[in-house]
């Protein structure tokens, strides 16, 4: 599939017409804009007659992928992206090594402390969030760049977590602002009523008329507020269990891990902002309509499926598998008092996460060193193994690879999909 835009940067029809767009590169009509996917732009006058095109995303805290559909059911465009979930950790990082640099260069410097306008501002979204959000939001808008998109259907999650702890919440939306413990009150009053005012581990023998509610699993390790996982202690009792003195024989209960789904809640309120025209789904509706499709399970055919509306489709193109990595690098220096400098720019003309080729085969740098080698890995992340080539070839020079993409803000792979039935 070769994607077109027009003399002025609209986006046309894609066309798998290979031979009339050799014709056009070859006599000057046209040229090359974006090898992957590969993309033509026309430098002449021409229609700007499109189809309906029907873009469908399948939306993640994880992965996400995205579809587009034109009317006759073929699928001009397949992508599955990889978000990143290490920008809390990578956070960290960046802050120790700037609190390295402070305390070795400049020791007479007091700490900053909530000096940072964007850490005190409210209704801020987490880093982490804003990442993911715009990984969303940036796929959207490189397809509305590439293809003349008509329609948009969002698979905004599987389920509303908040519906299923209260699902009066459809009927009065302010519920929302009250948090996961608004009215724990009420289930502690409960409690104690069930287990007649009496502790129940000394049952009353410490004299303590004190009484606490304590739960059996702690909420750090994911302890859930059901009464079955709460139980009446007195407050010696109490200090004693936290303090490892005591040890309880009973078991509590956890609560299941909803995180992701939060995580996708925010996203979908911010994706209906951001674009109020597209059409909403669920996951159980898109779930009903693959199985009855006949197709396995795969987040592309999700999103195949979802730009169809659950009617057949043919692939027409290939998958173009991303991953999302980071701009650039904040590390200085190496090791913890070193001064040693560390490059981050270019070493013999190539960077980190550079596309290149090597022996026939595709890989992105990992790292580069010096000496003149490199580390490649695959879009995964994992190293490349290269004990098995001739000797010279083991460790790969950089003098050997051939660079195909600069360093990109997402590493991108075309695979080739073969539509098959479960």
């Amino acid at each position: 599939m070769v994607y077109v835009l027009g003399y002025n940067g609209q986006p046309l029809m894609p066309t798998c017409r290979h031979g009339k767009i050799r014709h056009l590169l070859d006599s000057g009509k046209a040229k090359v804009v974006r090898r992957c996917p590969f993309t033509i732009k026309l430098l002449y006058e021409s229609t700007t007659y499109t189809q309906n095109l029907t873009l469908g995303q399948d939306t993640g805290s994880g992965t996400l992928a995205t579809a587009v559909v034109d009317s006759k059911g073929f699928v001009v465009y397949m992508s599955e992206v990889t978000l990143r979930n290490d920008i809390s950790e990578r956070l960290s990082q960046r802050s120790r090594y700037r609190r390295n640099r402070r305390s070795r260069k400049t020791r007479y410097r007091k700490a900053r402390f909530l000096n940072r306008r964007n850490s005190i501002r409210k209704d801020r979204f987490s880093p982490t969030m804003v990442s993911k959000f715009y990984g969303h939001v940036k796929e959207i808008e490189f397809i509305k760049k590439l293809l003349p998109v008509t329609r948009m259907v969002l698979e905004t999650g599987t389920f509303n977590p908040h519906l299923m702890k209260d699902p009066m919440l459809a009927y009065r939306p302010w519920g929302y602002q009250k948090g996961p413990n608004y009215g724990f009150g009420n289930t502690k009053a409960m409690v104690l009523n069930r287990d007649n005012y009496t502790c129940q581990h000394c049952k009353g023998k410490h004299k303590d008329s004190h009484l606490e509610v304590h739960h059996i699993v702690y909420r750090s390790q994911g302890g859930s507020d059901a009464p079955e996982n709460l139980i009446t202690l007195c407050h010696t009792c109490h200090t004693g269990v936290h303090k490892s003195i005591i040890k309880l024989q009973i078991s509590g209960k956890k609560k299941g891990s909803l995180k992701y789904a939060t995580q996708m809640n925010s996203i979908r309120c911010q994706l209906l902002k951001s674009y109020p025209d597209a059409i909403e789904t669920f996951g159980y509706i898109t779930k009903e309509n693959r199985q009855l499709l006949g197709v396995p399970k795969e987040h592309y055919y999700d999103a195949c499926t979802i730009a169809s509306g659950g009617d057949p489709f043919v692939v027409n193109t290939l998958l173009y598998r991303k991953r999302c990595i980071p701009a650039g690098d904040f590390q200085q220096t190496k090791g913890v008092r070193s001064e040693q400098k560390i490059t981050t720019g270019k070493i013999l003309g190539f960077r980190k996460f550079d596309k290149v080729s090597y022996m026939g085969s595709v890989y992105f740098i990992k790292g580069r060193m010096s000496s003149g080698y490199a580390v490649l890995m695959d879009l995964d992340g994992n190293k490349a193994d290269f004990s098995q080539m001739p000797k010279g070839f083991r460790t790969p020079k950089l003098s050997n690879l051939t660079r195909l993409e600069a360093r990109p803000t997402w590493m991108t792979i075309p695979v080739v999909v073969t539509q098959n039935t479960a």
